[in-house]
């Protein structure tokens, strides 16, 4: 359920998109309306997290690295705009019970694979925690390509796609690793299809 800072937070990011950039947004139906969700994107820039779920009606529950709630006005509002807490760079066991238990309690966490913003723009190699994820919980797993160069003025492209299939991987005890590159796969779709529309 949305909270009135979620939903205030979630207007005012739409007009800054509209705004500044010419954001077009494809495949929102292909967002359940309930039931667990991993939202799961390739990571270009920093306003990446915003511009995945200000669009949305369902709320996006991030990970965010756990620096920021350290500071001083972020510690208080990064939970109520629904951010919860990883230690990058290590396995933190913390951060997959929570984002664990909010999918089985039926809500939409956005990640991002790569763990980190690609300087390229090239889609690089999930980790392994997306798919222990998908395998451990029944949610949909549903790719997102995030289009554009970030430039002022120009064009955004958020690409929400089908569900990927997890039932197979699921039934035949597949590894995390296996897991996640069946997600990047969906991503890469997205963007090796969109990308060349233009």
């Amino acid at each position: 359920m949305k909270n009135s800072i979620y939903s205030f937070g979630q207007f005012l990011c739409r007009v800054f998109f509209r705004i500044f950039y010419r954001v077009k947004i494809v495949g929102r139906e292909n967002i359940p309306v309930d039931g667990g969700v991993l939202l799961c994107s390739n990571h270009i820039h920093i306003l990446d997290p915003p511009l995945v779920g200000c669009f949305l009606k369902r709320k996006t529950r991030f990970m965010a690295k756990a620096e920021l709630f350290s500071q001083p006005v972020l510690k208080s509002l990064l939970p109520k705009l629904g951010a919860f807490p990883i230690r990058r760079g290590m396995s933190d066991r913390q951060a997959l019970r929570t984002g664990l238990k909010l999918l089985k309690e039926g809500e939409m966490i956005g990640v991002f694979p790569e763990g980190t913003r690609s300087k390229s723009g090239d889609l690089g190699k999930g980790l392994a925690g997306v798919g222990f994820f998908a395998l451990r919980s029944d949610s949909n797993v549903v790719p997102c390509a995030v289009i554009g160069s970030y430039k002022l003025f120009s064009k955004l492209l958020v690409v929400y796609g089908p569900p990927v299939d997890m039932a197979t991987l699921r039934e035949n005890r597949a590894s995390a690793e296996e897991a996640t590159e069946e997600i990047m796969e969906g991503i890469r779709k997205l963007l090796k299809e969109y990308e060349l529309r233009g």
